[in-house]
């Protein structure tokens, strides 16, 4: 176990799966009431749950190429960010709301880092990316700008790769296994993307780390072209008028 392991461990509150769900209306003349799908709507799960390369099993997502996949089989989400929600918002929302599948506590965005190695349950899962959030979270609470807000707050939440499959379930803390990478905290990757992009040093140095999700890198990668990406789609999507 490398330094900074003395530090919180994770607690895994909840686990959440979900199938995906089509809501809305056809012909609606509000683009928050049209018809759309997610696999956001996630059920709190009791006893062992069988986590595989792709998720937990049982769980769904909706856009395949956008969620999901190898890099991006668990979505964690601190529950103690969802305080700041309620008094930010003046809505009611809680666990689940972002679309969850561990309900974690006892860390946040910075204090943990891209290549976090843990042991949970049989299983052997490692950080991979910060979340960035799309659209959807915004159609469900009906407010335009929520991914903004979820981005710029910094409260995005982070996903797991597996590295070995086994049968997890929540109520335990994880083992750290390794911290290769204590520099790149979840809160410093959302600086290095979403704040600090005119400082090609550290979009160099974050490009560079090999733990960082493909995604990610090759979007830096373009930005050292000068290829900046637009959030635009992403973040707003089918939400506004086109």
């Amino acid at each position: 176990m490398k330094e900074g392991s003395h530090m919180n461990l994770p607690f895994i509150k909840q686990l959440r799966t979900g199938k995906v769900k089509q809501m809305g209306k056809k012909d609606a003349k509000n683009p928050f009431e049209r018809t759309w799908e997610s696999g956001m709507f996630k059920k709190e799960r009791e006893g062992k749950i069988r986590l595989s390369k792709t998720g937990l099993a049982s769980d769904e997502v909706a856009d395949t190429k956008v969620h999901g996949g190898p890099e991006k089989a668990l979505f964690a989400y601190p529950s103690h960010h969802y305080l700041y929600w309620q008094q930010e918002l003046q809505i009611e929302i809680d666990a689940g709301a972002m679309g969850e599948n561990l309900v974690i506590e006892e860390v946040d965005e910075f204090t943990t880092f891209i290549g976090d190695t843990y042991q949970f349950g049989d299983a052997i899962i490692q950080v991979s990316q910060p979340r960035q959030p799309c659209w959807k979270p915004a159609r469900r609470f009906k407010i335009l700008d929520f991914a903004l807000k979820i981005q710029e707050s910094g409260k995005t939440g982070w996903y797991y790769r597996v590295i070995k499959e086994g049968e997890v379930e929540s109520g335990v803390k994880l083992e750290l296994l390794e911290r290769p990478y204590p520099e790149w905290s979840i809160a410093a990757c959302n600086e290095v993307m979403h704040v600090n992009k005119a400082d090609l040093n550290q979009t160099y140095e974050l490009a560079s780390c090999p733990l960082l999700a493909a995604n990610w890198r090759h979007r830096l990668q373009k930005r050292l072209r000068g290829r900046e990406s637009s959030v635009e789609k992403r973040v707003y999507g089918p939400n506004i008028e086109n």
